[in-house]
């Protein structure tokens, strides 16, 4: 089988995209996690499918690097938006389906892509700590000298302590830097190794660090991969609505694979 494919990234979290509109595209886990293969394939965080669905711009399907199929991925989902831009679909607001539900975004006229995620409604909290999902589970943990943290040690302990090892979850260290900027660096389950920048990851981060108890809430989060911003409005005690995760969404290159 000859694949046709093209490279995203989203502040250094990368992904292969596949146009599946028209539904021919069946890929195996063994394939999948070929593909995203660094040494042996073409290297990827994970793996998307553009695929058609009624009543929507188009759908997508994701998945990790290990090659199944996963939760929703934030800066997948934005750079899946871009590349559904360049293959002819031209919306001045999109409107897709994900495994987590309906989803929002709008490509800026600078290039960033504003992706509406869902709600939050609830956090948990266990001493330092705080577990939420924003389309993925997410563990988020304050540290400090984050460019020091050993995030790939403490994170793996993390993902698979008795808790979370069967389901895993992706870990989030996070460095509140001055009000309303963080600075985040993430562990993620399926890639079982830091990522550049994670999307839901830096989502979970800003619900958590938000500065204002009521209202709207815009948060600056740098990442190792680059900047990205998350605006949401608090509802009240761990509830969150109208949240969108806002970055860069860029093209690096397409070609041709045999599988």
């Amino acid at each position: 089988m000859n694949l046709h494919f093209s490279k995203y990234q989203g502040t250094g979290n990368d992904f292969i995209i596949i146009d599946n509109r028209d539904g021919s595209i069946k890929l195996t886990t063994a394939q999948v996690k070929h593909l995203c293969d660094r040494r042996f394939g073409i290297g990827a965080d994970g793996l998307m499918l553009l695929n058609s669905k009624p009543g929507y711009d188009f759908a997508m399907e994701y998945y990790n690097a290990d090659g199944r199929e996963s939760t929703m991925c934030g800066n997948g989902g934005r750079c899946l938006v871009k590349f559904a831009w360049h293959v002819g679909i031209h919306k001045s607001k999109y409107f897709f389906v994900a495994v987590d539900g309906d989803h929002e975004a709008t490509i800026q006229e600078n290039g960033w892509v504003y992706l509406k995620m869902k709600d939050v409604d609830g956090i948990e909290e266990s001493f330092d700590s705080f577990v939420l999902n924003t389309g993925s589970p997410h563990y988020v943990k304050p540290v400090q000298e984050i460019r020091k943290f050993e995030v790939v040690k403490e994170g793996k302990a993390i993902r698979y302590n008795n808790r979370f090892a069967t389901e895993g979850i992706n870990v989030n260290f996070v460095e509140v830097q001055d009000e309303n900027k963080i600075f985040v660096r993430t562990y993620e389950r399926g890639v079982e190794d830091e990522t550049l920048s994670c999307g839901t990851g830096v989502t979970a981060s800003a619900l958590v660090f938000a500065d204002n108890e009521n209202g709207f809430n815009h948060v600056d989060v740098q990442t190792p991969g680059g900047a990205l911003a998350v605006e949401f409005n608090k509802d009240g005690e761990e509830k969150f609505s109208d949240i969108w995760l806002c970055g860069p969404a860029e093209f690096v290159f397409h070609g041709d694979v045999k599988l």
